[in-house]
């Protein structure tokens, strides 16, 4: 949780995620931008709610990696399907794993600041695709986590239940 927000404005973060998570899980994209309206907006609010999403995701891709001890790949894809190096992928994606990477490697400051550069000057659609991005991952690793019986937050669980 970030030390600006109060409970109850990191519990209505945490609901927006939720939603939107849902949304994910039946395969309505714009459905879940509009859950997190006008988070989709490259408000500070997005900025909080990617870091929340990148914080779960860094804590499972830790809880899937054994604590470090086992690797964890990350693959970028591209429109086909092919696998590409970060540098080929579109900017939304390489903020995506660039947030990522400094989040699992402990480096909070740098994945702020991957975020604050990439909603500074990404256009809305690229803001959205970040956001659907961030979701993707959660919805991926929760599930693989769960599929490990391994914990997962319980408000991610909650969204994911059937």
């Amino acid at each position: 949780m970030q030390p600006d927000r109060s409970d109850d404005e990191q519990r209505r973060l945490v609901e927006k995620a939720q939603r939107a998570l849902v949304a994910m899980r039946f395969g309505e994209d714009a459905d879940a931008l509009d859950q997190l309206a006008p988070a989709s907006a490259g408000t500070p609010e997005t900025r909080e709610l990617m870091l929340l999403l990148f914080g779960e995701c860094s804590a499972m891709v830790a809880t899937l990696g054994d604590g470090g001890t086992a690797p964890v790949k990350v693959q970028v894809f591209d429109e086909a399907g092919e696998e590409v190096s970060i540098d080929q992928a579109d900017p939304p994606v390489r903020t995506a794993v660039r947030t990522l990477l400094a989040e699992v490697h402990g480096n909070s400051e740098a994945a702020q600041e991957q975020l604050e550069i990439a909603l500074s000057s990404a256009a809305p659609e690229e803001v959205d695709s970040l956001v659907l991005q961030a979701l993707r991952w959660t919805i991926r690793l929760s599930t693989e986590c769960l599929d490990r019986d391994l914990p997962v937050t319980d408000w991610i669980s909650d969204a994911l239940a059937d």
